[in-house]
């Protein structure tokens, strides 16, 4: 009876404990609370999607060792609804185990699920599925958007719940949309309906904020009663008057800046952006002498891996590199800069930070030269490539019968039309490549394919075959490797200024190192090794010119192999090169 009544007691005692947990905004002292004692966050903002899940340990405790007591997180909508009502939670996509692992390490959470993200990702992380219907407004209060949107909630926020901190989890906040003041839309009905969706599954008590530019222009169509409006920006000299936006819509409550920028990213064909420690760590000193809770976005970069990199439109069409480096504190490998270091002593001068090392860098190796050789033109191989049998708007042509001849190329926002030579009867084969969706700014409606007529002099072409190419899934069974291709190999002589697969192989001597991969001479195009999309490549116009190439995609008992799509021309040498360090910043 005794060792019954103790037990029932320790129950009721760690039942009042979890209940007792508390995250609340303080307006009358200018500070968050937890658990009743004043609190600041020192955070920083990590993408679970650009980082290898096997490395997520490794980046997480990186962090912490630096000082924060925090971490922002992302939620691609794109990236866990693939398809509508096909939801994909686990490997990694599975957030739960990541931010498991931060709570762990003893890290807090600032949850931004969206359902918009920006963070140039493609298309701001909105489901391109979305666009199936041609006169949807995204971000809105359009009624087939918020239907979809409602349903993609209703799947992660429940999973979320049990992560707020009140409920003995480590999210203390959440954010409602992203920069919303920023788009054309200003529909308060959509913000409003976000705010009743986020409060029925998460419960009253959690923090809800939103996040604009420190602007009045900004913030007045990104805010609504009942969220917390804090800003972002990056270094400046007058940190009161960097406040100033906020504090004219919140005149009470803790400052925030929700996205204080280490760096920037870069766009193809633009010089590697980058911003000194000495400057980032000036500003950082500024907002925590007065007091500021700060989010230092990014903290870890990462990889933009397959066809996930966003674009920007700013007069012109501005893709986004595969590497997201974004000059972070932790590098692309999630390796410690000087800058992670500067910030880590500037931190120390306001609260204390774990003792003991840094985690080192990842070991890094250069595996030398890999002789590459040409498996086929793209052309070859579109019934392997293609889940579906081709769409057809007339009267198809067995492709046996069919003569090509690769004529060049045309690019967005550039050359809009090009000469081509044949004779009557001849087949025009068009290849589109989607260089990643808008993700931030008006134009989300970015569709991708022929979106217009193609006209030959003032002829409208019609009788379109049109694949839909899934290389990704065929790669994965080991194809080209595997020798299915050889069917295919009927073409005598070399060209290399058509679009084209190329393969190749090598041994890792011992453990599997990160690595850098450069494609001396190559122009653009995918490339995978053992079936992993590593990226997009651009050699040609850069400035990255090696992929990152994460040890835990090498295999150290048998072969790894290199496939490579080469869309533009390949060099007279065909192979690559591994390297031992990254080149970001040449546009040679």
């Amino acid at each position: 009876m005794d060792w019954k009544l103790r037990l029932l007691l320790l129950h009721c005692f760690l039942s009042f404990t979890v209940s007792e947990k508390s995250f609340e905004i303080d307006f009358k002292n200018n500070c968050f609370r937890k658990d009743g004692e004043y609190f600041r966050y020192v955070s920083g903002s990590i993408h679970y999607f650009r980082v290898p899940p096997e490395y997520w340990k490794d980046r997480l405790l990186k962090m912490y060792m630096t000082g924060l007591n925090a971490i922002q997180v992302y939620v691609p909508w794109n990236f866990h609804e693939p398809q509508p009502g096909v939801y994909n939670f686990e490997g990694d996509r599975n957030i739960e185990v990541f931010l498991d692992l931060a709570a762990t390490i003893g890290l807090l959470v600032i949850l931004r699920p969206g359902p918009y993200i920006c963070a140039e990702w493609d298309m701001g992380g909105l489901p391109a599925w979305l666009l199936q219907n041609q006169n949807i407004v995204v971000r809105s209060s359009d009624s087939d958007y918020l239907r979809a949107v409602d349903s993609w909630f209703s799947q992660l926020l429940p999973r979320m719940k049990p992560r707020l901190y009140q409920n003995g989890g480590n999210i203390i906040s959440v954010q409602v949309e992203n920069e919303y003041g920023s788009y054309f839309a200003c529909d308060y009905n959509y913000m409003r309906h976000l705010y009743k969706l986020f409060r029925n599954i998460l419960g009253d008590q959690v923090v809800l904020f939103t996040t604009d530019g420190n602007s009045d222009k900004e913030l007045k169509c990104g805010t609504l009663q009942g969220l917390y409006a804090t800003v972002d920006f990056g270094p400046v000299l007058n940190i009161t008057q960097a406040f100033a936006a906020q504090r004219h819509i919140e005149p009470k409550g803790p400052l925030v800046n929700s996205e204080y920028y280490t760096g920037w990213l870069d766009y193809w064909g633009s010089n590697h952006s980058t911003s000194s420690p000495e400057k980032v760590t000036q500003t950082l000193y500024d907002m925590l002498e007065i007091g500021a809770n700060v989010n230092m976005y990014m903290f870890e970069g990462g990889t933009n891996f397959g066809y996930w990199s966003g674009a920007d439109y700013k007069s012109k069409y501005l893709p986004v590199t595969t590497s997201y480096d974004y000059d972070a504190p932790l590098s692309e490998a999630g390796d410690p800069t000087d800058k992670l270091f500067a910030i880590r002593s500037v931190i120390s001068k306001f609260q204390d930070v774990p003792h003991g090392p840094m985690p080192p860098a990842t070991p890094k190796y250069g595996y030398g030269f890999v002789p590459l050789r040409k498996i086929g033109e793209l052309i070859d191989f579109l019934d392997d490539l293609s889940p579906y049998l081709p769409m057809k708007t007339s009267y198809p042509l067995s492709f046996e019968d069919i003569k090509q001849v690769y004529q060049g190329t045309l690019e967005r926002d550039s050359v809009l039309m090009i000469s081509v030579t044949g004779r009557k009867g001849d087949q025009l084969d068009i290849l589109v490549e989607n260089m990643g969706r808008i993700n931030f700014g008006i134009n989300f409606n970015d569709f991708k394919g022929l979106v217009d007529n193609i006209t030959l002099g003032s002829y409208i072409m019609t009788d379109w075959e049109m694949y839909s190419l899934n290389i990704d899934a065929v790669i994965s069974t080991g194809w080209p490797q595997n020798g299915l291709h050889m069917r295919h190999q009927k073409k005598e002589g070399v060209n290399s200024t058509v679009p084209a697969f190329y393969s190749g192989s090598f041994l890792v001597p011992g453990l599997p190192q990160d690595t850098y991969l450069k494609l001396p001479g190559w122009s653009k195009g995918q490339l995978w090794i053992n079936g992993f999309n590593l990226g997009r490549y651009w050699s040609s116009r850069g400035p990255q010119k090696t992929l990152f190439v994460p040890g835990t995609v090498l295999n150290a008992t048998f072969p790894n192999n290199i496939t490579i799509l080469e869309l533009q021309e390949a060099p007279s040498k065909t192979y690559g090169l591994f390297l031992e360090r990254p080149i970001l910043n040449d546009t040679s």
